[in-house]
């Protein structure tokens, strides 16, 4: 027995022994290590960038103002007149995508042929005319890149009130899904669009959260198709008020801060003056550049008065405009606008949606 206990005793001093000379060094060294540790600084906005840019969609240039943001002020160009655009509103993190990058994105739904060009053409036609459209802007103008996106109506708002009584049909996974996979194959954005009918964003927001979280994945609300007032959808133009829109921004941003995730885009379609309200109390957040985005079909002229009298009056933060490659043509048409004539509108749209 004292044998066997002095074999253990021999053993254990054997394994202090081992530690000692063999691992102690390692501790040591993880503690006391001379080499400095690798620092990787956080990516920082461009501010002075960012700022031309704005002024650059605003078409001011020529003399010096200060544009005051939510922390700060920059030294910038700018008309001696004033303008309510560009608007000034606080810098957005880093990594934001606009207004460095100007969007182009196909809008539709893959189950039908009339809601737009995502459903109306084979895959490998509309992905080719996607690609042919963007490189079109970017030669209209090569100082702001251009990025690709699919922009899906994931909850379509519907004339039935369906098994719910929301007059809302949404959209299965698998279809989602399917736009996800485009824009992975374009290196692109995908845009899901809400028109909550007599649902709200609250109850339909959070149902996304999967998909919102991804960091290309953005958010379309549709005020159109918002039935407040108990109407059915496309009896009556909806709405929605600057809570709403704020809640959505808010809820967008809690993600990002959750997942930390680069800015998110928010795309409110409008093409009349009550489909947005209270627009002064609308918050573009850090975290969440907003878009308004100019909905209406019909001649240039029209469509150009639209976004005159409704868009520009009304400064949020960013804009948009929507082309459709049918209704915009009827006569008296005189044609599709051009990236040309788009750009001279004031601002100039940083996110052009095709339908």
């Amino acid at each position: 027995m004292f044998t066997k206990k002095r074999g253990t005793f021999a053993g254990v001093g054997v394994l202090v022994i081992v530690y000692v000379l063999g691992f102690s060094g390692l501790v040591s060294s993880e503690y006391r290590s001379e080499v400095a540790e690798r620092f990787i600084p956080l990516p920082e906005l461009n501010k002075a960038d960012y700022n031309a840019r704005l002024l650059a969609l605003a078409h001011v240039s020529s003399t010096t103002e200060t544009i005051f943001t939510a922390t700060t002020s920059v030294n910038v160009t700018s008309t001696t007149s004033p303008s309510i655009w560009p608007v000034k509103t606080g810098y957005p993190n880093a990594r934001a995508i606009l207004p460095f990058k100007r969007i182009v994105a196909y809008y539709g739904n893959f189950y039908s042929k009339q809601m737009g060009v995502l459903g109306e053409y084979p895959t490998e036609k509309m992905l080719a005319m996607l690609a042919s459209t963007t490189q079109m802007w970017t030669d209209a103008d090569p100082t702001t890149p251009t990025v690709p996106a699919i922009h899906y109506i994931a909850v379509v708002a519907q004339t039935s009130a369906g098994k719910e009584g929301k007059y809302i049909l949404r959209m299965p996974d698998d279809q989602i899904d399917h736009a996800l996979e485009l824009a992975n194959r374009i290196n692109g954005l995908v845009f899901l669009d809400v028109q909550v009918g007599q649902s709200t964003l609250r109850h339909e927001l959070p149902l996304l959260e999967k998909y919102l979280r991804m960091p290309q994945v953005h958010l379309a609300i549709d005020p159109e198709f918002s039935m407040k007032f108990g109407n059915r959808p496309g009896t009556v133009i909806g709405t929605f008020d600057a809570a709403d829109i704020n809640y959505s921004a808010r809820y967008l941003a809690d993600l990002v801060n959750q997942y930390h995730l680069p800015p998110k885009i928010l795309v409110v379609h409008r093409f009349t003056q009550n489909m947005v309200m209270n627009y002064k109390n609308i918050q573009p957040l850090p975290e969440v550049q907003i878009v308004i985005d100019m909905d209406g079909f019909g001649s240039k002229d029209l469509k150009k008065g639209t976004y005159t009298r409704v868009i520009y009056p009304e400064p949020v933060q960013f804009t948009g405009i929507k082309l459709f490659y049918k209704n915009d043509i009827k006569p008296p048409s005189t044609g599709l606008f051009t990236p040309e004539e788009v750009l001279n509108l004031t601002p100039a749209p940083i996110y052009i949606q095709y339908q």
